[in-house]
């Protein structure tokens, strides 16, 4: 077996087993949010509020031992809260930078699209660049360093939509649904077992870990049939009939990168055809903007994304690549 088979596998099985310890029955979900941190990605989570996205982001923090931040987004929260500011010292005359919750390894940014676009802008370039400008000078942030930002539905009320600079910024866009009655009714005995609110995650690595673990995701092989697979999924969303701007470029490389650690996560060391039908819904729908004539209708990013898995023809599956 090879390193990616073996090192990669067993790490993501011992991660989302412990985060599955809180987040009950939505395997797949957090499977694919992993997977966006293998790939050294950004998460967004949005969905209804109460169904776990805040617990899903402590818990991978606790999982993976990344130094956690947590920052809680509201209208009146300014973009110096997010990236911290210079305060003056008067007992040395002089100016200190006082870092904010942004310096850590996983960034919860909570109800992203409660605060107004300013401060949501404040992180594209920590997400892009991985460092923040303050007062002309740059500072670099911790790596690994991931933003997993929680977001509830636009239609709720003081809500603002998130800019499609800032939405493309993000490799993934994930929702955990509803669960199941009998999902549902196992998160109500284990609450009532533990006799406590807080779950306690272990740690199953540290940054170093998660670094040597995104390494080993570089190594996985991509085949050209599957690479121009991907270049077709994109460019049958430009052109589809519902569409007024389709997925950029960046679409087509995050695709190609979280089916790289899909594969990885599944025990391979080679992309098939079918770990990109697997994340393609997650990358490429929140990069398609319907035509505003249809904002009414039952078109969206998702339904876009499943018409062109069914039209775009499917590359022949590889049986190995070694």
């Amino acid at each position: 077996m090879t390193e990616v088979e073996t090192t990669v596998a067993t790490f993501a099985e011992n991660v989302l087993d412990e985060v599955g310890r809180a987040v009950v029955g939505k395997r797949d979900a957090l499977s694919l949010v992993l997977a966006g941190i293998l790939a050294k990605g950004h998460i967004l989570l949005e969905d209804f509020p109460g169904l776990g996205k805040t617990l899903a982001a402590r818990s991978f923090a606790g999982a993976l031992g990344l130094d956690f931040a947590r920052a809680q987004f509201t209208p009146d929260l300014l973009p110096a809260d997010l990236t911290g500011s210079y305060v003056y010292d008067q007992r040395r005359a002089e100016f200190d930078f006082r870092p904010g919750p942004i310096f850590t390894g996983l960034l919860l940014a909570d109800e992203i699209n409660r605060t107004p676009p300013k401060t949501q802008a404040a992180l594209l370039e920590a997400m892009q660049e991985g460092q923040v400008t303050v007062e002309g000078q740059t500072h670099r942030l911790p790596s690994p360093f991931h933003v997993l930002a929680t977001a509830n539905p636009v239609e709720y009320e003081g809500t603002y939509p998130l800019p499609e600079a800032q939405l493309d910024r993000f490799l993934l866009r994930v929702a955990f649904g509803y669960p199941t009655a009998a999902e549902e009714h196992d998160v109500l005995r284990r609450r009532l077992d533990r006799q406590r609110e807080e779950v306690d995650i272990q740690q199953v690595t540290d940054a170093a870990g998660l670094a040597a673990a995104q390494a080993a995701v570089e190594r996985v092989v991509v085949d050209e049939s599957v690479a121009r697979y991907c270049v077709e999924l994109v460019g049958a969303t430009r052109s589809h009939a519902d569409v007024l701007t389709g997925a950029s470029p960046r679409g087509s490389v995050g695709l190609v990168l979280t089916a790289r650690a899909w594969a990885a996560i599944r025990g391979r060391d080679f992309v098939v055809p079918e770990d990109v039908k697997v994340v393609a819904r997650a990358v490429l729908a929140h990069r398609i903007t319907v035509k505003p004539d249809l904002w009414m209708t039952q078109a969206s990013g998702s339904r876009v994304v499943d018409s062109v898995l069914a039209s775009v023809a499917t590359p022949r599956a590889l049986e190995s690549h070694r």
